[in-house]
């Protein structure tokens, strides 16, 4: 049974991609997930805005009695010459990640500034990173700022980075855009190698008791899958780009259904998160037992089957309307 498929140019021996969590966070659960067949890693995010807040400590510590001394200042590197601890830490265990397994991978960059972004990935590109994943999810909190703006800034950034840096750029979209056909054709115009569908935002919470928001892990379902079948239909053959399929992807069953729809490989997190690096396996033998039963020999003859260019039932993926589906709604 051929489980191989191509993503963001490189060859990967099945579908499964394991997505920024913690068990992408070590060299140890790095290797022992490649030890349990999964393709490609995705490492934890480095957070640009956790960076610059611990080198503003740092310049603050070393200046906070400059005043008294006029010479000592001319000592101190700018705050953008400061190494921190978190951004070596990354780096290295880039390093170390690469030469400790065979599988590609891929750096992950959560940030919010434009000179941030170049910065720190050009130095993940310099650690031997495979690939670089974007996720820049922004949530615009001012009323008076309109979603054109919001939406330009991520496709500038797209655009500064492809010009800074010479390995893939995959953006992990959001779902929430007006147009998520047209933001996803102009992140691949501005120079991205591949989209992910769609971004697992964290979900909000409040503490009755200390009176404050929270922010929690949401640990998904294949129930979640839905809105990523759909937009992975739809996208497959209109883009010159690699679709990864990410939220609700969580049985063998779920990543056929992926592939399918047209995406090129599946990015797990949640359901390694609740049962552990060896569901890998389960994953890939229900995959094939499938695939004999119904007697595909590999995953690039059933790539697209049922996108929105192949299927006889368009309206399935065009269609979102609520009365719809009361109307066709079976027991």
């Amino acid at each position: 049974m051929d489980l191989t498929t191509t993503w963001l140019g490189f060859a990967l021996k099945n579908p499964l991609i394991a997505s920024a969590s913690p068990l992408t966070a070590s060299l140890d659960r790095i290797q022992k997930l490649e030890d349990n067949g999964i393709a490609a890693v995705i490492m934890h995010s480095l957070f640009e805005e956790d960076i610059n807040h611990e080198i503003h400590q740092i310049d603050h510590f070393l200046h906070i009695n400059s005043h008294s001394n006029a010479e000592a200042t001319s000592y101190l590197p700018s705050e953008v010459d400061f190494n921190n601890l978190q951004a070596d830490h990354y780096l290295e265990e880039i390093r170390r990640v690469k030469q400790s397994v065979s599988i590609p991978v891929i750096a992950s960059l959560n940030g919010v500034s434009a000179g941030g972004w170049i910065k720190y990935a050009k130095k993940i590109e310099q650690a031997g990173a495979d690939a670089l994943e974007l996720n820049i999810t922004y949530i615009p909190t001012a009323i008076d700022m309109e979603g054109s703006i919001v939406e330009k800034m991520y496709v500038d950034t797209v655009a500064m980075l492809a010009q800074e840096i010479s390995i893939p750029i995959n953006v992990k979209m959001n779902a929430y855009f007006s147009s998520p056909a047209n933001m996803a054709k102009r992140f691949v115009e501005a120079g991205a190698k591949g989209l992910t569908l769609f971004d697992n935002p964290t979900r909000v919470e409040v503490d009755l008791e200390l009176l404050s928001p929270l922010q929690r892990a949401n640990i998904t379902t294949s129930y979640n899958l839905s809105e990523t079948l759909r937009w992975c239909a739809i996208l497959y053959g209109k883009l010159s780009c690699s679709l990864c399929a990410n939220t609700g992807i969580h049985s063998g069953e779920d990543v056929l259904k992926a592939i399918m729809s047209g995406a090129d490989a599946t990015a797990l997190a949640s359901v390694l998160l609740t049962k552990g690096e060896g569901e890998i396996k389960q994953i890939l033998s229900d995959m094939e037992e499938w695939m004999e039963k119904h007697e595909y020999e590999s995953i690039s003859q059933m790539k697209g089957s049922i996108s929105l260019a192949h299927t006889d039932n368009p309206s399935a993926y065009e269609r979102n309307s609520y009365m719809y589906a009361l109307q066709h709604y079976r027991v």
